[in-house]
């Protein structure tokens, strides 16, 4: 009889378990789910960050890659003009003309890295001229830059497709210009070339892995340059090519993962074209090696969530629970405390920095002026103030359109940042087109000097601007230094409030006078 009575209570226990056991084996299993989730979350949305990384930095390698181009083919035009503005005005047959313009050819060349050489063609081919030690002996009539100028009376440069010099037998690229007679007939062609060996050393300084290619085309799909090189590709029709049916599509830049018609790997393209000439700029790395690494890391991931997952199967449901609600607590806490370190980073930059420049803003400087002024007051150091406006901005709105304006002014501000070297000194954006720089302990002279400096470095960036008298962008800049040694505290703030003013009254007095110029003085507080 006892056995028989046990046995029932048995059975109820054991059934009364298997609820238990069964939620157990259900939350552990739900958990172990759960990690193989987020791995392949994480892993997932690491894989897009790598590759929006590599974006990144593929499209800022091809911007600069088109400035450097850009500079290049400007340098050969420069002196082109120059050579065309000589032969019409002084012509090639005058024995002292000739001789002039042969010492300047072979100085341009001697002088400018970028020149293989200077060419002068006379109207049936004919060299008339060369910076090259030798007689002339070609007639170049058949080339396809003199047929060009030749049949267009154009008179802006022309970039033609690369040839191999029939002088030195290098491959070049022909940067070109028509010369016309007094009456406008053609007259001949005015030829300054690059090697293509100057490109060669120019971007294997750049690093684009072991797969990496940088390509430099014309807008028709001819092929200038291509690394790794490869000489056979020197002049190559790839106009059906991925890259260049891209610029078709979508302007003068973009990026998108393509396979290569040329080798077949798969790559991150950026590509640019050059603001003013007819060339494109193409950087890529191959999508292989750019998720490397993210492979190794995520293999690494799942190796350590497969032993987790192990462990946890091993352990019973209740210290599984345990061990899974501390780490997902601690869990939610480093992200609490990270979102909300990241949030007020993101509130300290939207609080102190111009939204459109990067610079800081206006509030920013107000508050380091009562700063810096304060300390003056005590020190007796000078604290001196440059208001800068950006001569006929409004004209250069009109003319290019405000996202062009807005371009304009983060170059600006990137130009005055940069003028600025010492840690103490302040770029902000005041309003507008209009910045200011705080300068403390700096006297009138040195002020004017960072004045004219930030001057300079806005005309060397070579913006165009067809409004302004001298074709580019320029800025006015009114400058006025305070020694408020003496001051009492309320004359401290007036004399940061009259800082301010008397520097804006000398930059509306630099802009009365003709603009892009610096108008400087002395302030010293009442």
């Amino acid at each position: 009889m006892p056995d028989k009575i046990a046995t029932p209570e048995i059975t109820r226990l054991t059934a009364e378990k298997r609820p238990a056991v069964r939620n157990a084996v259900l939350f552990v299993v739900s958990l172990c789910v759960l990690l193989l989730a987020i791995q392949t979350s994480d892993s997932w949305r690491a894989r897009k960050e790598r590759l929006a990384e590599v974006a990144v930095a593929t499209a800022n390698m091809s911007h600069a890659l088109a400035a450097q181009g850009e500079s290049a083919v400007r340098v050969v035009d420069t002196v082109l003009a120059g050579v065309v503005e000589r032969v019409e005005t002084d012509g090639v047959d005058g024995g002292a003309a000739r001789a002039r313009l042969q010492l300047h050819l072979r100085n341009m060349v001697s002088q400018v890295e970028e020149l293989h050489g200077l060419f002068v063609f006379g109207a049936d081919g004919r060299w008339l001229m060369t910076s090259q030690d030798r007689t002339p002996l070609y007639n170049n009539a058949d080339r396809d830059y003199f047929q060009y100028h030749r049949k267009n009376a154009d008179r802006g440069v022309h970039v033609g497709k690369p040839v191999r010099s029939r002088s030195t037998g290098d491959w070049i690229l022909p940067i070109s210009r028509r010369l016309d007679r007094s009456d406008g007939t053609f007259a001949g062609v005015a030829l300054g070339t690059i090697r293509i060996e100057y490109f060669s050393k120019l971007y294997e300084s750049f690093d684009v892995g072991s797969a990496g290619v940088i390509m430099l085309t014309i807008d028709d799909g001819t092929m200038i340059y291509r690394l790794p090189h490869t000489e056979s590709l020197i002049g190559a029709d790839v106009s059906n090519g991925p890259v260049h049916q891209m610029f078709m599509r979508q302007g003068p830049k973009g990026s998108a993962m393509l396979r290569s018609k040329i080798d077949g790997i798969e790559r991150l393209y950026s590509y640019r074209h050059l603001d003013t000439y007819p060339l494109i700029v193409a950087t890529a790395q191959s999508k292989q090696e750019i998720l490397e690494k993210w492979l190794q890391s995520m293999l690494t991931q799942a190796a350590i969530t497969f032993v987790a997952i192990l462990l946890l199967l091993g352990f019973g449901w209740r210290l599984v629970r345990q061990i899974i609600i501390r780490d997902h607590l601690q869990h939610e806490l480093v992200q609490a405390r990270e979102q909300l370190q990241e949030h007020n980073r993101a509130l300290t930059v939207l609080a102190d920095h111009d939204s459109l420049t990067g610079i800081a803003n206006r509030r920013r400087f107000e508050e380091a002026m009562g700063l810096e002024n304060a300390r003056a007051a005590r020190s007796g150091a000078p604290l001196s103030v440059v208001m800068i406006d950006v001569d006929y901005f409004k004209r250069y709105n009109d003319t290019y359109g405000h996202v062009a304006g807005d371009a304009c002014l983060r170059q600006v501000a990137l130009a005055l940042e940069g003028s600025l070297v010492r840690p103490a000194d302040l770029a902000a954006r005041y309003g507008g087109e209009e910045f200011v720089a705080l300068l403390p302990d700096t006297d009138p002279a040195g002020a004017r000097m960072v004045a004219e400096r930030i001057r300079s470095a806005v005309m060397a960036l070579q913006i165009p601007h067809a409004g302004n008298g001298a074709g580019i962008v320029t800025i006015s800049a009114g400058v006025y230094t305070s020694n408020a040694a003496s001051t009492t505290e309320e004359g401290v703030a007036l004399a940061a409030t009259a800082l301010v003013e008397r520097a804006d009254a000398l930059l509306y007095q630099a802009k009365q006078s003709g603009r892009n110029q610096v108008c400087g003085g002395d302030f010293t507080a009442p």
